[in-house]
């Protein structure tokens, strides 16, 4: 006899509401069950579940109450069965075994062992738009997406927390198998979620713990390789040591930083350390060149415009400098090339950060730190009309004197020796020594354009060495300022020449005519090496670029 219609392990029993017994099968045609089971007929208000004992052996019964009668199920379990420990424990067993197959925080998925569907928890039929059993007897694959639950039949392991993405959400989700008699008869798929919207902010919540993960792992990298820039500042003398210290302690203060120095000392540089240094350093540092800034566009470039403001005006407006500036660091170089009109604009922003766009009326606001630099005597301006006195207040809570070459000599063999480095890896170039004669040769001259001048020469003298050493003689006298011949003017240096003593007015003129010619053919050589780059060609002439502008606007105007 199988096990489903043997009387000492299953029965039926059905009482009606004046207490007769209207059907009774198995276990419930014994007379001490039908008078136990009619004791537990009240308790089924409250409960459907029971866990009896007869004869020492526990059984399972599940109660139903109907309109005029009520129906009890009898089942014996096996002795180690879990289940009917539950069940014999807990009072509330049948609320439990409800709640976990309809509550709306657990979504649940049981497949038989031919992987079809056989029932679908109703929170989880209306997260994936089914109607009540619709989805029961269909493939799983049909019905959830990227589902796993015929892979855990086949392989009868469990996968625990694993992400699953369904309808466009992503889900930790549990898939077991379930296993009778050692053979694999179905599985069970849990997702944990309140409610699809709740499931999908938290799939967001993840996402933006993952990418916030990212960015601490992309800042921690940074910090390990990030540069500081005072690195870049070659020199041992005494007044690097000193810049370097000032460098490191004016760098966290964010207050604004007056740089002064000759051409071609590396006041960008110090710009660019002191940056680095700063609790800006994230956002990349806003560069402008008042030189270089045109007249009629200077206003449109720093404050930026709003669309239409002019003829020619992008559409959807444009950031000026002081915008794209905010939260970092605004280096304003040639500063003392800025002309007085500019100047007097310039005084409300750097006092409280308020501007506004050309042909805008919003007041906008922006948070950056001023870094100046200039080659120019702003005292002596000042006295002459030519910088406002306010304004040098404002960009001068901290001045900073960088050092021309000359009063730094001994940090000429390191200078020249780290730029061959770096020249080495990107031309190429086989020059990677020095012949030591060679330093002293340097130290000898008076280098008017500083740094960048000795870089200069130092590259022309790589180009021209025949072998990997330099020597002295492949530098070329000619392009350097003291030699007997034609010399790159200085930046300070008038726009005219004076006659030398004893000559003849015709003689000077002649002179000017063609020092002029000279240099006009220098710049126009520079400019065409560099395709047309200012920046560059003036660093390849060691002049300010300033004054390339200036003799520029020059050879213009003479056609």
């Amino acid at each position: 006899m199988s096990e489903t219609h043997d009387p000492a392990r299953a029965g039926l029993l059905v009482i009606d509401d004046n207490g007769n017994f209207r059907f009774q099968d198995g276990l419930g045609a014994r007379a001490d069950v039908q008078e136990r089971l009619k004791g537990l007929r009240g308790q089924l208000r409250t409960r459907r579940l029971f866990g009896v004992e007869l004869d020492g052996v526990r059984y399972t019964v599940l109660g139903w109450r109907g309109a005029d009668a009520t129906l009890f199920l009898i089942h014996r379990g096996k002795r180690e069965d879990t289940l009917l420990d539950f069940i014999g424990s807990v009072d509330f067993a049948y609320s439990i075994l409800n709640h976990l197959v309809s509550s709306p925080y657990e979504g649940m998925t049981v497949v038989d062992h031919e992987a079809k569907v056989r029932f679908i928890s109703p929170v989880h039929e209306g997260f994936f738009r089914l109607g009540t059993g619709e989805a029961a007897g269909k493939p799983v694959t049909e019905v959830i997406e990227n589902t796993r639950l015929h892979e855990i039949l086949r392989t009868g392991k469990a996968e625990i927390g694993r992400v699953q993405e369904m309808r466009g959400v992503t889900r930790v989700v549990s898939r077991i198998p379930i296993v009778e008699g050692g053979v694999v008869v179905g599985a069970i798929g849990q997702v944990m979620f309140k409610a699809p919207e709740q499931l999908q902010q938290l799939s967001l919540e993840v996402n933006r713990l993952r990418d916030e993960i990212a960015q601490y792992k992309r800042e921690l990298t940074g910090l390990r390789t990030r540069s500081t820039g005072i690195e870049q500042i070659i020199g041992t003398s005494d007044a690097i040591r000193q810049l370097k210290a000032d460098i490191a302690k004016v760098a966290p203060l964010d207050v604004p930083v007056l740089l002064i120095g000759e051409s071609g000392t590396g006041k960008e540089l110090v710009a660019n350390a002191i940056h680095s240094l700063s609790a800006r350093h994230g956002r990349p540092m806003v560069m402008v060149n008042s030189a270089a800034l045109p007249a009629s566009l200077a206003e449109s470039e720093l404050f930026g415009y709003e669309p239409g403001a002019f003829t020619g005006a992008e559409r959807k407006g444009r950031k000026g400098k002081f915008e794209s500036a905010h939260k970092s660091t605004l280096f304003l170089d040639e500063v003392g090339d800025m002309p007085l009109d500019l100047q007097v604009k310039l005084l409300r922003i750097l006092q409280d950060g308020v501007f506004e766009r050309v042909g805008g009326e919003q007041q906008r606001f922006s948070d950056f730190r001023l870094v100046s630099a200039t080659n120019r005597d702003l005292g002596q301006m000042i006295q002459s009309e030519k910088f406002r006195l306010d304004l040098y207040y404002r960009i001068s809570p901290v001045t900073l004197r960088l050092p021309p070459l000359r009063e730094r000599l001994e940090d000429i063999p390191a200078i020249v020796q780290g730029f061959l480095a770096g020249l080495s890896s990107r031309n190429r170039n086989n020059v990677r020594f020095v012949d030591d004669k060679v330093y002293g040769y340097l130290q000898s001259l008076k280098w008017p354009g500083n740094v960048r001048q000795l870089l200069h020469e130092v590259e022309r003298a790589a180009i021209f060495s025949d072998g990997t050493t330099i020597r002295v003689e492949d530098f070329r006298p000619s392009a350097l300022p003291g030699m007997p011949s034609v010399a790159i003017p200085a930046p300070s240096a008038p726009p005219e020449l004076a006659a030398a003593p004893g000559a003849a007015p015709g003689q000077a003129a002649d002179m000017r005519s063609a020092v002029g010619t000279v240099e006009e053919s220098l710049i126009r050589d520079a400019l065409k090496r560099n395709d047309g780059n200012k920046k560059r060609a003036a660093e390849e002439l060691g002049i300010s670029r300033s004054y390339l502008y200036k003799r520029l606007r020059a050879i213009e105007a003479q056609g």
